[in-house]
Formats: C-alpha cells, structure tokens, sequence
C-alpha cells in the first residue's frame, strides 16, 4: 500500500520522539501489506477502528492514533491526522458531535 505521507509522521515523531519506533514499524507493516478492505486492516491491526470517512489506528500500544484515509482500490492511504492519545480523544469529541 502506498502511504501519503510519511512527512506527517515524521513530524510528529520530532515533537514526541518515543512515537518514532512504533511509528516506524507501523509503516513498515502499512507499506508492505496490500488491503482489499478494512477486514484486511482488522486482520493486520486488530485494535484499528473505522470512524466513517477514516481508518483510525492505534499506534504504541494505545499511545497514539494515526488517522487516514484509506482508498483500498488504489491501494492508497492517505495520512490525515496523527495523535497523541489524549489529542485524538479532543478530535474524536469534535468530529463526532458535528456528524449529529
């Protein structure tokens, strides 16, 4: 799968640098693995979520969230957000209350 973009979590890693190793393995994994559907995601990560329209990942044992865009047929995972575990919990707040 083609990830877009590793900048972002790059960036994040800088600001907490003990996100950098599990970030980096979640990479790996995401790059090397081709996902039909969020069933193979679920099968590869089994804590992922599927908050409509992202695929939510929980990255560092429950310590930080990568949210992104997953475009299965394209074989294309677009990077939106990527989250300390509290940061997420605000954005989950936010984006849940404005689908209502």
């Amino acid at each position: 799968m083609r990830i877009i973009s590793r900048s972002a979590l790059i960036e994040f890693w800088q600001k907490h640098p003990e996100a950098r190793i599990p970030m980096e393995a979640w990479y790996r994994v995401v790059k090397s693995t081709g996902f039909a559907n969020f069933n193979d995601v679920r099968r590869a990560f089994n804590s992922a979520d599927y908050v409509a329209p992202y695929t939510v990942f929980d990255v560092g044992g429950n310590n930080f969230r990568v949210i992104a865009a997953t475009h299965y047929r394209g074989q294309r995972l677009y990077i939106r957000f990527v989250f300390t575990h509290a940061e997420y919990d605000d954005w989950n707040k936010k984006h849940r209350s404005k689908k209502k």
